[in-house]
């Protein structure tokens, strides 16, 4: 038995390939369908990672009886949301907007037009039964109802995000008071016993220390920047990290990082890995590196195509049960490491009955090493050493374990992500390796994802599919800028420029100045949405705003600066009132008040002064460099090196530059702070 699904990419919607339900693809044939037979649709979103997707997959989909009533009344439509955030961005919203609570699986009832009435999240069997029930009659005695009901949240659906917050494009003034304001409110929400926001469930938000981190560095603010480090250091230590293999998993259920939903997806780690690489940049702790090294290294041995692709997300079960794979009952590591276990076990937080449920244990560090080292009569290395050691002899343990689910596709978005934060870890380890990895998936996004001008979405089994969103362009320009600037190759600021020239003529907006998520001209939806505010990964507006920032700066094209700048002028007084959601409008406030230094190298010894400055993590940079005169990029025209060819550095701000110089100290020291 089976239904339409099997013929898709998607792990995700293969997994429903052989429910009883008549599960349809998204598309014209199951739109149809419903108009044809006037019935209702039933929308199911959900994605290959998600633990209770799973569950209700379990419990209803697989049940014939369910599954009876489904087919009977409703064209149900399977969609994996990260194959198409644009659709599920549409009927999130509507949820919202009837009073009730979004998240995954999302289970939404339209009207044959497309338009919804009803939804919901993860429901218990009897429940969902009694609600399909209630719909169909509804449906067949109270059409007109549910139709005006629907014509309601349609409207509201189209109502631009702009008019929604009263955002109106233009420039604004920005004011160093203003910054720290903004500054000051997010740190107000700081969890000053475990690090992060002081909310539960617990979410890195990469996007938020970021912005900390940089603002800290450049007000010299050092009380900001432990802050950062000390959240970076708990999140590190906590379950919410693979202690034996590296990779972080989504969030953590409670407040302290300790338990998570355990699936491992790219975006998070993308982002969290060129975070821990600037941390690591900044303060030379080794806990920061080790964390940078151990990820990459789980990103190659379980994450990396053939190709150069990243798949795109771990599950969180393994045999059916949340976490199986990663813990450990104490009997386990009774017999695997006798010897160890005492010291390992108070390091870790074990419990002979388990530190979780069912008995079992979450590797959980709360104390440094340092301090367990010498309770337990060891230098650190010595310490050290021997962690190393039990890790590894435990990892080999536990890959003969059953491993949990892969979400195998290559999502262009995410890899950009992905190769951003490489670069960086690249910067901060001094690893050439890293750099190529990232190279390397640019190089396979370019040649595989990229067909005829038009970035896709998704790639699977040898084909692209899904032409790409805002998202996806977003995150492989800012990987490409960041390519050329550690590679000194144009090509990557070339594909910038054309990916950048490509989303103002497909998705920009001229009547409000921000970029649509999906691409209008590409396929009719019932609505056009704008993604403007930053969450598990920034909005893909504010990651726009500033690649067109940085873009202006290489290619000294004001018209990008332009674009950036309104973009920034219309968030301005929301990023002032809810700083929370906005972090990465917030870093590009930071870009634009504190002139961003553009940084050319040009002649004999340039690639070495270039490491000098990637080495050290400095906000508010942009860096080119060539060994020899050359016209790539406009950065880096009119400038020359010294009379005897060698590299000279220009520090220029709005394309005016300083008087060049030498070395890194002297380039370093006319860098601008804020007053």
């Amino acid at each position: 038995m089976s239904n339409l699904l099997l013929h898709s990419q998607s792990p995700y919607l293969l997994q429903h390939a052989r429910n009883p339900v008549d599960w349809m693809p998204w598309g014209p044939e199951a739109l149809e369908k419903a108009k044809s037979e006037n019935k209702p649709i039933l929308v199911s979103i959900g994605y290959s990672a998600c633990h209770w997707c799973h569950v209700m997959e379990r419990e209803s989909f697989e049940d014939e009886a369910t599954a009876e009533l489904m087919n009977a009344h409703f064209v149900c439509i399977k969609i994996d949301r990260e194959e198409r955030p644009d659709i599920d961005n549409i009927y999130m919203d509507a949820v919202q907007a009837m009073g009730l609570q979004g998240g995954w699986p999302l289970n939404v009832f339209l009207m044959p037009n497309q338009k919804p009435f009803y939804g919901g999240t993860y429901f218990p069997n009897q429940q969902w039964k009694g609600l399909l029930s209630n719909i169909a009659d509804a449906f067949e005695n109270h059409e007109d109802q549910l139709e005006e009901s629907a014509e309601g949240f349609g409207n509201s659906l189209n109502r631009r995000e702009t008019d929604k917050y009263g955002i109106l494009a233009g420039n604004q003034e920005l004011d160093p008071d203003e910054l720290a304001e903004i500054a000051t409110k997010i740190i107000s929400q700081f969890d000053s016993e475990w690090g992060g926001m002081n909310r539960v469930p617990k979410f890195p938000m990469p996007a938020i220390w970021h912005f900390i981190l940089d603002y800290a560095l450049l007000s010299k603010n050092d009380q900001m920047l432990e802050k950062v480090f000390f959240t970076l250091k708990k999140i590190g230590m906590g379950g919410i990290y693979d202690q034996l293999r590296g990779g972080f998993a989504r969030y953590s259920v409670d407040g302290e990082w300790f338990a998570p939903h355990f699936e491992k997806m790219l975006y998070d780690n993308g982002q969290l890995l060129e975070l821990y690489a600037k941390a690591y940049q900044v303060s030379k702790d080794e806990f920061f590196k080790e964390k940078v090294t151990e990820t990459v290294a789980w990103l190659e041995a379980e994450m990396l195509t053939d190709e150069g692709g990243f798949h795109a997300a771990q599950d969180a079960d393994s045999e059916g049960v949340e976490g199986k794979f990663y813990v450990w009952t104490y009997e386990e590591l009774k017999e695997l490491i006798p010897d160890e276990l005492p010291w390992f076990s108070k390091l870790y937080n074990l419990k002979q009955g388990g530190n979780w449920a069912e008995g079992v244990n979450i590797l959980f560090q709360t104390e440094d090493d340092e301090i367990l080292a010498k309770e337990f009569g060891m230098s650190l290395v010595e310490f050290q050493n021997k962690l190393k050691h039990v890790k590894a002899k435990l990892l080999e343990v536990r890959n003969q374990r059953i491993y949990p689910g892969k979400d195998d596709k290559i999502l262009s978005g995410w890899n950009g992500l992905m190769s951003t934060g490489l670069i960086q870890a690249f910067y901060a380890t001094g690893q050439k390796s890293m750099l190529d990895l990232a190279i390397r998936n640019l190089e396979f996004l370019e040649d595989k994802l990229i067909i005829d001008g038009v970035l896709h979405r998704a790639y699977k089994n040898g084909s692209a599919y899904t032409p790409g969103f805002l998202e996806d362009y977003a995150a492989v320009i800012r990987a490409s800028m960041m390519a050329f600037e550690a590679s000194g190759n144009a090509r990557w600021l070339d594909l910038a420029r054309s990916l950048t020239d490509f989303c103002l003529s497909e998705f920009y907006d001229e009547s409000d100045g921000f970029f649509f998520f999906n691409n209008p001209k590409a396929e009719k939806l019932i609505a056009d949405k704008k993604e403007l505010f930053d969450n598990v990964i920034p909005a893909s507006n504010s990651i726009m705003a500033r690649n067109l920032h940085r873009l202006s700066l290489f290619t000294y094209e004001e018209k990008y600066s332009e674009i950036a700048s309104k973009m920034l002028g219309g968030m301005k007084e929301l990023v002032l009132k809810e700083p929370g959601f906005l972090c990465n409008w917030a870093s590009l406030f930071l870009e634009k008040l504190v002139p961003t230094a553009e940084i050319a190298i040009v002649g004999k010894g340039a690639t070495d002064k270039a490491r000098e400055f990637q080495q050290n993590y400095s906000p508010n940079m942009i860096l080119a460099f060539a060994e020899s005169l050359t016209e790539n990029a406009a950065i880096l025209s009119d400038k020359t090196p010294d009379p005897a060819g060698n590299a000279l550095i220009y520090v220029c701000f709005d394309h005016a530059c300083r008087k060049p110089v030498s070395n890194y100290e002297e380039a370093i020291s006319q860098l601008p702070y804020l007053a």
